[in-house]
């Protein structure tokens, strides 16, 4: 049996797409082993997912930090004590500090409920009816300085349907998106992603 490696998950809601990565790991079709869970709300329904699970669940309160640098200073000592190998960013609402994404450098991944790059920030969905998009979807990529700008994983797209609003729309994408996040964390677990610049190449698996 291969060594699990592991990740610590971000989020700040419900946690949906933390499930989609739980319940993948329990069927066994996903290696890896979520070692802390970090929200920056308290009461997100995604900890208490979390500690029904078994996984160490912590809440970091940006209001409770006298800077931004603490705050984060304040994950990165939770992540590193819990042995994170990347950091996957599953429905995190802050902007993320340069100095923190280098100190994870490639090492992290978030879901954006668009087909970037378009429609970075916040509401993608509603960014993507609003324009009047035939087709929408959600983007899994690697985190850089900017704002939904890294290097892109994985896409995956639906249609935009006449009679959508927002809710139906990002319904829809979000079924996706519970696909796409274990997908790509999968390809990085096995080792398969290779960040060529802005490309990253998904190598063949290993026969």
């Amino acid at each position: 049996m291969v060594n699990k490696r592991k990740i610590g998950v971000l989020v700040s809601g419900r946690g949906s797409n933390l499930q989609a990565l739980m319940d993948e790991i329990a069927a066994g079709t996903l290696n890896v082993e979520i070692t802390v869970v970090i929200s920056d709300k308290k009461d997100a329904f995604a900890l208490e997912r979390a500690e029904k699970a078994g996984i160490k669940a912590v809440a970091v309160s940006r209001k409770e930090c006298a800077s931004k640098e603490e705050f984060e200073e304040k994950i990165t000592a939770a992540l590193e004590e819990a042995g994170a190998e990347l950091v996957v960013l599953a429905g995190f609402m802050r902007i993320l500090s340069p100095a923190f994404v280098g100190h994870w450098h490639h090492k992290i991944v978030n879901i954006h409920p668009a087909l970037l790059p378009s429609f970075p920030g916040l509401d993608g969905q509603g960014q993507a009816l609003n324009y009047g998009v035939k087709i929408a979807g959600c983007t899994v990529h690697f985190v850089d300085e900017g704002t939904d700008s890294g290097p892109i994983i994985l896409q995956k797209a639906v249609p935009v349907l006449d009679d959508d609003t927002h809710d139906t729309l990002a319904d829809r994408i979000l079924e996706q998106e519970h696909k796409a996040l274990p997908e790509a964390v999968r390809l990085w677990s096995e080792g398969r992603l290779q960040i060529e610049g802005r490309h990253v190449k998904v190598l063949p698996a290993e026969r």
